[in-house]
C-alpha cells in the first residue's frame, strides 16, 4: 500500500489525538453513556480530521481516500468501540451520499457544518421491522406543497440523541420493494420529530443509541438528496463506504488486542513460568495474527479497487464478514487467554468482548453479506 510521509505524518497527529484525547476519557465516558460528540468533533475538525475525501468548499480536506483508511485504523486503537463508530457515521455513513448527491444549497445548510464538528449527523435507516431488509421499510414521506410530512419510526440510531439533522431514507411513493424511496434531511428540530427512547445495549456503552419517532413531522421538499426515487440506490452505494470503514478500523483493534493479550502473557506466571511460553498460547495467537494480517492486506486490495474508482461491493462484502467474525474469534481468546481477571469489569479484554460483537450485525448482519455475496458470483437462484 503506498502510504507516503505525508499519510505517516497524518497518522502520527490521529494517534496522538487519540492517545491524549480520547483514551483517558473513555471510562467517564462509558459510565455516562455518552460522548461530548460536538466538543470531540470540532477539535477533530480543527486538525483537519473531518470530511478527508470532501470537497473543500464544504468544509472538506480534497484528500485520498488512503487518508480515510489511516483515519479508520487510529480510531480503532481507542480504548472502546463507541467513539469509531460515531466518527464513522459522521465521516462515512450519514455524509457520502449528501456529499455526492446534494444541492449546492443543502450542502452549505448541513454538510459544512458536519464537517466543522458543529453538527452531529446520524443515519436513519434501520426500523423496528425493517433491518437488513431494507426494502422492508415503512416510514413514510407524503408531499404537502413545498415540504415533506413524514411519519414512521426509526430504531437503532447511532447518534441519535445529540444529532443535528439525520440522513433519513423513507418511501416516498406507492412503489413496493426497492423503488420509491427517497433520501431526505431532517434536522432534528423539526416539529413531529423525538427521540422516543435511549437505547440500553451490550456493548458501546458510551455510543447514544435511541429509538425515533416522526409525527406529522414536516421539512422542506428542497431537503431531499438527489433524485425522489433513488434513496435505495444511493444508500446502497453508501452502506458500502459504511462496511469499509468498519473494515478498517477493526484490523487495529484486534492488532492492539492480540499484543495487549501477549503482554499480558509475560507477566502472568502459571506452574512456574510465563504462560507465553505454552507453545499452545503462542500458536493460537500467531494464527489470529496472520488471520488479522490477511484481513488488512484484502483491506488494503479494497482500498485501492476504490481509488482506482471500481465498484468495491465485493471487497467490502467479503472484509464485513471477515472482520466481524475474525474479531469475535480474536475477543474471545483474549479474554480466554487472560483467564478470571479477564471476565472481570476492571479488565480491558470485557468491553473488548461487548463492542466487537456488534460488528457482525450492524452494517449489515454476517447472513445478509453473505446473501449479498451469494447474490454478486451467482450463486442465488
Amino acid at each position: 500500500m503506498p502510504f507516503t510521509e505525508e499519510h505517516e505524518h497524518f497518522r502520527r497527529v490521529v494517534r496522538e489525538f487519540v492517545d491524549k484525547e480520547i483514551n483517558p476519557h473513555v471510562d467517564a465516558w462509558e459510565a455516562a453513556g455518552m460522548m461530548p460528540l460536538h466538543d470531540i468533533f470540532r477539535s477533530m475538525a480543527e486538525l483537519g480530521m473531518l470530511g478527508l475525501e470532501y470537497d473543500p468548499e464544504y468544509g472538506g480536506q480534497g484528500a485520498d481516500h488512503l487518508f480515510t483508511v489511516v483515519l479508520a485504523e487510529e480510531f480503532g486503537r481507542a480504548d472502546h468501540g463507541a467513539l469509531g463508530m460515531a466518527l464513522g457515521v459522521q465521516v462515512d455513513m450519514a455524509t457520502p451520499s449528501l456529499h455526492q448527491f446534494g444541492t449546492p444549497e443543502l450542502k452549505a445548510e448541513y454538510l459544512t457544518p458536519a464537517m466543522r464538528g458543529d453538527m452531529v449527523a446520524a443515519i436513519a435507516v434501520t426500523e423496528p421491522d425493517a433491518g437488513s431488509d431494507v426494502a422492508a421499510i415503512r416510514t413514510r414521506a407524503e408531499r404537502d406543497g413545498d415540504e415533506w410530512v413524514i411519519n414512521g419510526s426509526k430504531m437503532y440510531i447511532t447518534n441519535a440523541v445529540q444529532a443535528d439533522w439525520l440522513c433519513l431514507l423513507a418511501r416516498t411513493s406507492d412503489e413496493p420493494g426497492y423503488g420509491g424511496m427517497s433520501q431526505i434531511v431532517v434536522p432534528t428540530d423539526a416539529p413531529g420529530f423525538e427521540v422516543s427512547q435511549k437505547l440500553e445495549k451490550l456493548g458501546m456503552h458510551a455510543s447514544d443509541t435511541g429509538l425515533l419517532t416522526f409525527t406529522d413531522c414536516r421539512v422542506p421538499l428542497t431537503n431531499t438528496i438527489g433524485h425522489e426515487g433513488a434513496g435505495f440506490q444511493q444508500q446502497m452505494a453508501q452502506f458500502v463506504v459504511e462496511r469499509m470503514w468498519a473494515n478498517y478500523s477493526q484490523v487495529t483493534g484486534m492488532e492492539r488486542a492480540l499484543r495487549r493479550t501477549a503482554d499480558y502473557l509475560r507477566q502472568r506466571v502459571v506452574f512456574g513460568k510465563p504462560l507465553l511460553k505454552n507453545h499452545y498460547v503462542q500458536y493460537k495467537l500467531a494464527e489470529l495474527a496472520a488471520e488479522v494480517d490477511l484481513l488488512k492486506h484484502y483491506n488494503y486490495a479494497c482500498a485501492e479497487a476504490y481509488m482506482a474508482g471500481q465498484d468495491t461491493t465485493r471487497f467490502a462484502t467479503i472484509a464485513k464478514i471477515k472482520a466481524g467474525r475474525l474479531g469475535r474469534e480474536v475477543a474471545d481468546w483474549c479474554l480466554q487467554f487472560h483467564g478470571g481477571i479477564g471476565y472481570m469489569e476492571e479488565t480491558w479484554t470485557t468491553r473488548y468482548f461487548r463492542d466487537t460483537r456488534l460488528v457482525s450485525i450492524g452494517g449489515g448482519s454476517d447472513e445478509t453479506m453473505l446473501q449479498v455475496l451469494a447474490r454478486l458470483d451467482g450463486y442465488f437462484a
